[in-house]
């Protein structure tokens, strides 16, 4: 069995232990989360509103379709030399993957060739070298083509690297003690998943909880990175996996995500709704927030109902002069910046990860239709289902309250390297 000691000094650690020693521990700790058990950690990007995913007996099957460029709403109409930097982050991330290289290796390296400031280029580029297929689920009560597209942002925070009055609520590195429990050392058809948790003894015992570490259990080994004024701004901070901190001297920091607790993410608004505090209708980040800072007092126990816990690293800036620099986006699950309005994170149990998507939704305040080429470079421990997207809308404030209020119904087209069929995933 596999034992990954996760430590903010010196990274992962790995251990090769005997199987009888730990046997006992780990039997423990499954049992204890089995409703933990996850994929190997990626940043979590979730819908604050969404309501607690409820287990299903097994996934809807997938299938794709394939379709004319003329099927795509407002394909024509899409200035798609705004997505090609985040094109050519994809390619620069699967490329270095020997399982995906096959497929990409031809597009990718005719991609270089395309002179992107000629917006026909582009648009030939796409048409030629793609097929779009469209993705349906099929339910016992028909087929689909639609299904949830949320919205997510970077948020834009005020922070200290040391405590005080105002700054009160801190942001932790992993903490030295939290192991990471390779499943498949244990069963090969568990490839992938993983449990976390802690040693105690010769036992090892699920992580502690949102409670137990807000509280600051006297045994938690773990250190503040910085801290923030506010207790809602920090919560939500984990729900997006990745923030921007602006310093007293004015100095701003990026945060990522680093690694989480173990326990299963469950939303705090959905809670609300079942208690009939908010109206299920109305329910959004600013009106949880709102909530929040209405009853101080009972916030706590609302967060605590909650169990999940990110843990943060610190960020360096990208180099000037890069493309890298120009996106200037948080680092998402495929290991690259995220680029405003043309990112999605997607479930990767469906869906490829660093591939083209076309994406119908509706703009939240408007109520325009959103129809843009995307490229899938993110997951979340909330993005669950087939056709089931959220939108990066960017950083700071305003993008905050655009994707805090996101939450509608839409369409998905994956577009795949043409001669070639998408592989349908569908993995438990």
């Amino acid at each position: 069995m596999v034992i990954d000691f996760s430590s903010k000094k010196g990274g992962f650690v790995k251990r090769f232990l005997r199987f009888p020693l730990y046997l006992a521990g780990v039997i423990v700790l499954m049992s204890g989360l089995s409703g933990c058990v996850t994929p190997p950690p990626s940043m979590p990007t979730a819908t604050p509103a969404a309501p607690p995913t409820q287990p299903t007996p097994s996934l809807p099957q997938l299938r794709y379709q394939h379709v004319d460029w003329s099927a795509l709403p407002g394909w024509s109409q899409d200035t798609l030399a705004e997505v090609w930097p985040a094109w050519q982050m994809s390619c620069r991330a699967l490329l270095k993957r020997e399982a995906e290289r096959a497929v990409w290796t031809a597009p990718c390296q005719a991609a270089e060739a395309i002179d992107p400031n000629r917006p026909d280029a582009v648009r030939t580029f796409f048409e030629t070298h793609f097929q779009a297929w469209q993705i349906f689920t099929d339910h016992t009560q028909g087929t689909t083509g639609r299904g949830l597209i949320t919205g997510y942002y970077e948020p834009l925070l005020a922070g200290s690297p040391a405590p005080d009055a105002r700054y009160r609520y801190p942001l932790y590195a992993p903490p030295d003690d939290l192991l990471t429990v390779e499943l498949a050392s244990l069963h090969p058809e568990l490839e992938g998943k993983r449990v976390r948790g802690r040693l105690v003894g010769n036992k090892v015992l699920p992580y502690f909880s949102r409670a137990e570490i807000d509280r600051g259990s006297p045994t938690l080994k773990a250190t503040p990175l910085y801290y923030v004024d506010d207790a809602m701004d920090a919560f939500f901070l984990h729900i997006q996996g990745s923030g921007r901190l602006q310093l007293p001297d004015g100095r701003i920091v990026r945060l990522g995500y680093a690694d989480q607790n173990g326990h299963p993410y469950r939303a705090i608004g959905g809670i609300l709704a079942q208690r009939g505090d908010i109206a299920r209708e109305n329910l959004s980040m600013q009106t949880i927030k709102a909530w929040g800072r209405a009853h101080p007092d009972a916030l706590p126990a609302l967060l605590d109902e909650n169990p999940s816990y990110v843990f943060f690293r610190e960020v360096p800036p990208p180099e000037p002069g890069t493309l890298d620099a120009r996106i200037d986006g948080p680092i998402g699950a495929l290991g690259v910046p995220l680029l405003a309005q043309r990112t999605i994170a997607i479930d990767r149990r469906f869906l490829p990860l660093g591939a083209p998507f076309f994406l119908d939704a509706v703009d939240p305040d408007s109520r325009t239709p959103i129809q843009r080429l995307t490229m899938a470079q993110d997951t979340g421990g909330a993005i669950r289902g087939a056709i089931r997207a959220d939108f990066f809308c960017g950083t700071g404030k305003e993008a905050g309250e655009r994707a805090g209020k996101m939450r509608e119904t839409g369409r998905l087209w994956l577009l795949w390297p043409k001669g070639q069929k998408p592989e349908n995933r569908n993995q438990n």
